[in-house]
């Protein structure tokens, strides 16, 4: 994962990550492709999750609505702020906040959603989650 550190408080506290914009993740138009940070968003909640979870086989199966807020430009660096918002029976939802302008005093939200993931068994069948 180059560009990118990942921390985390591994007591299934907030967990926030840091990715740096190149020029492999613009679009011709020299602005973040969207699909970037919704790969980065799903990667990021995954690993949020197996975190709060170790033992657990857990795959997204959700993703509310995309917003993007702001654009974003090569060299950029991103802050990615995770945070458990729901636990199900099968399944845990982490809100996600992408923030902007990190070297400024002006962090810009730019994009925010919720990623629902689900526990799955050695079948691929929804499967409880540990106590």
């Amino acid at each position: 994962m180059a560009g990118s550190r990942v921390y985390s408080n591994l007591a299934g506290g907030p967990m926030k990550s840091y990715k740096l914009v190149m020029p492999e993740h613009l679009n011709q138009f020299g602005h973040i492709f969207g699909g970037n940070l919704l790969k980065w968003a799903d990667e990021y909640a995954w690993i949020a999750a197996s975190l709060d979870y170790p033992d657990c086989k857990l795959v997204a199966v959700g993703m509310d609505e995309v917003s993007f807020k702001a654009n974003v430009k090569e060299g950029s660096i991103l802050e990615f702020d995770l945070e458990k918002v729901k636990e199900g029976n099968t399944s845990v939802q982490y809100h996600v906040d992408v923030y902007s302008n990190l070297r400024s005093n002006d962090k810009i939200l730019i994009f925010e959603t919720n990623i629902t993931m689900v526990n799955l068994d050695e079948n691929d069948r929804k499967k409880t989650l540990p106590e």
